[in-house]
C-alpha cells in the first residue's frame, strides 16, 4: 500500500466502467452494451453483471455490490436492466 499498489483484484473499480458506460451512452445514444462488445468487452461484461445483479436484487439477495446510489446513476443514463437484444 505504501508503494501505491491497488489491492482490489476484482477488476476495474465501479465508477470508471459507469463512467465508460456514460461515454457509450453519449455516442451510440442507448445503454444497450452487447455482452461481446468489441470495442470494449470489460463493458459488456460490466453492464450484463449490473442487470444479474438488479435480478438478484429482486430476488431478495441484497449481498450483491448493487446499491440504491448505483441503481439511482445507473438510471440516470435510461440503463436498460431487461434486455433480450443486448445478447451476442
Amino acid at each position: 500500500e505504501k508503494i501505491g499498489f491497488e489491492w482490489d483484484c476484482t477488476g476495474p473499480p465501479w465508477e470508471r466502467l459507469y463512467y465508460e458506460l456514460v461515454q457509450f451512452v453519449k455516442k451510440f445514444g442507448h445503454s444497450r452494451v452487447p455482452r461481446g462488445f468489441p470495442q470494449n468487452p470489460a463493458l459488456g461484461r460490466w453492464v450484463n453483471l449490473q442487470r444479474e445483479y438488479y435480478r438478484q436484487l429482486r430476488r431478495g439477495n441484497s449481498s450483491c455490490n448493487l446499491t440504491e446510489n448505483r441503481i439511482e446513476l445507473l438510471n440516470k443514463v435510461s440503463f436498460e436492466w431487461e434486455c433480450r437484444s443486448c445478447q451476442p
